[in-house]
């Protein structure tokens, strides 16, 4: 399948950016290169961009899109978590901007055998990086009840958490759950069929809870925040898009913490904790799509972006 992708808040995104033509740019979730290739118009020769993917799809088709930057674009199969260790790698020591557009790739859902969606029947997978050896079916048939009923409640943030992981438990006692068709159909016991003629798929809110939780999706959010902002030359920024609560409520505060670390009490006259401000949020509310942006991409709906620059 050919890898296809439409790139939210695309043009909020590369405004966002405010790019100087002879800056060095990364982008952390590269995938087709829609916000790449935009970056790149805007560089001269002089300028410099690298992508970063875990995903050898994202690779291959970021790599055709952008082959006529030449020199320009490097591109390096790697997580956003390693950003500082690759750019020290390549040389590079700070960057004029970041992009992160996070979550799951248009492409990655509708691949079927990627196992990221509940409306196609395929083996349980969802790993971003498939070199890596651990899949969603050993979530599923490995964690104990406990666990499931942790990371459905906390990453897919649903009411009915306890239930379906007592549901899966139960399935899986007759056998190993095996593919995506099957835990749909367990998850869909679990709901009452009142709240999901009201509250959209069933299995959403579960799948969305294993796929965060088998590729560390928030931990590597959280973790590398405050190293992506240090890596900004003064001026530069980083734009995140998010897909949902979790990931929004972390840029956010990360964001807010860092434009006032302070931790002095508030009736102290003035600052003895020493913590200086690293920069300013250029978004005091997130930027949402526009309507004709909806009107075409319902994936959109829930993207925000965020925006900081550094001081």
């Amino acid at each position: 399948m050919e890898f296809n992708h439409t790139s939210v808040l695309l043009e909020e995104t590369v405004n966002g950016l405010n790019i100087k033509p002879d800056g060095i740019y990364v982008d952390g979730t590269l995938g087709g290169g829609g916000h790449a290739y935009e970056v790149c118009k805007q560089l001269s020769q002089m300028g410099r961009f690298i992508g970063i993917d875990q995903d050898e799809a994202a690779i291959e088709a970021a790599g055709s899109r952008l082959r006529d930057f030449g020199e320009k674009v490097t591109i390096v199969r790697s997580n956003y978590c390693d950003m500082k260790s690759r750019l020290r790698e390549l040389g590079i020591d700070k960057v004029d901007g970041i992009v992160l557009d996070l979550g799951v790739s248009s492409y990655q859902l509708d691949t079927a055998e990627r196992g990221f969606s509940y409306r196609a029947d395929a083996p349980l997978d969802m790993r971003m990086d498939r070199r890596q050896p651990v899949t969603a079916k050993d979530i599923v048939n490995g964690y104990s009840e406990k666990d499931l009923f942790r990371i459905i409640r906390d990453y897919g943030e649903d009411r009915f958490a306890k239930n379906i992981a007592k549901h899966i438990c139960l399935a899986r006692e007759k056998g190993p759950i095996e593919t995506t068709g099957e835990l749909a159909e367990i998850i869909s016991h679990a709901i009452p069929m009142k709240i999901q003629k009201t509250s959209g798929h069933p299995a959403k809110r579960t799948f969305q809870a294993i796929r965060i939780e088998l590729n560390h999706e928030l931990d590597v959010l959280r973790d590398t925040l405050d190293e992506m902002i240090d890596l900004l030359n003064p001026g530069g920024r980083i734009c995140i898009i998010t897909f949902h609560s979790l990931e929004d409520r972390i840029v956010k505060s990360n964001f807010k913490k860092n434009e006032d670390p302070c931790t002095c009490p508030s009736d102290f006259p003035v600052c003895v904790c020493g913590k200086k401000s690293k920069g300013k949020v250029i978004t005091r509310k997130p930027i949402l799509p526009g309507e004709e942006e909806l009107s075409v991409n319902s994936r959109s709906k829930s993207a925000k972006l965020r925006i900081f620059e550094r001081r």
